[in-house]
């Protein structure tokens, strides 16, 4: 069962979402919140899979809340998803930053809301849809110069391959099929990538790439 909380300063978008999802047989909606201290503080309670936060909220932004759940060593499974009105909104790159794990337009259809959940859960990233890569490459674009990177000299020719594929917004099984690997092995590049990294997952192994300049913006791969 994935356990979601939803943070929203707003009581009928908070309903719209959980009536798209209570009707799933795999996700519950454990709890609410209005504003972002208030999330930060029910997913320390909660411990729920998924937060879907929105990024405009009062007391606490979405994206300090974003942030301080993970900086926290305890809710390290938490995965947050930003929800914005805008597919382009410049905060997005920021809580993808802090280490959201991607995002989702509020008048997303429902068919998607759930699978965003479902693959976030499972330890993916929301990074598969063409408006995920143009918003990083958007404000990726910013950094004139990437700056040394030498934690990136600990990985192999292969796991380079594999960093630039997930910053392309494939999924292991597309990663699979472009590198000629088993999804078990792409899957297991894909761990090593992210301890070697000390990335939280696969969301800040794109910031990553593209900050360092292993890929430029617009790059698909």
């Amino acid at each position: 069962m994935t356990r979601v909380v939803l943070a929203d300063d707003q009581t009928l978008v908070r309903a719209g979402f959980r009536s798209m999802l209570e009707g799933e047989q795999d996700i519950a909606v454990v709890a609410e919140a209005g504003d972002g201290e208030e999330a930060v503080r029910t997913a320390r309670t909660e411990r729920p899979d998924v937060v879907l936060m929105d990024i405009r909220m009062p007391v606490l932004d979405g994206l300090e809340a974003t942030r301080r759940i993970a900086a926290d060593e305890r809710l390290r499974d938490v995965k947050v998803v930003i929800l914005t009105t805008f597919d382009l909104d410049e905060y997005v790159y920021g809580a993808l930053k802090a280490g959201a794990s991607g995002f989702l337009v509020k008048d997303t259809e429902p068919e998607e809301l759930i699978h965003g959940v479902r693959v976030v859960a499972r330890g993916d990233a929301l990074l598969a849809p063409s408006v995920t890569r143009r918003l990083i490459g958007e404000f990726a674009g910013r950094i004139k110069e990437p700056p040394p990177a030498p934690r990136l000299n600990s990985l192999t020719e292969r796991e380079r391959e594999v960093m630039a594929a997930v910053a392309a917004g494939l999924s292991n099984e597309e990663l699979a099929r472009r590198l000629t690997l088993s999804p078990a092995t792409a899957k297991t590049h894909v761990s090593r990538v992210l301890t070697k990294l000390g990335a939280r997952d696969r969301a800040q192994l794109v910031v990553i790439a593209y900050e360092t300049g292993m890929v430029r913006p617009g790059w698909l791969g």
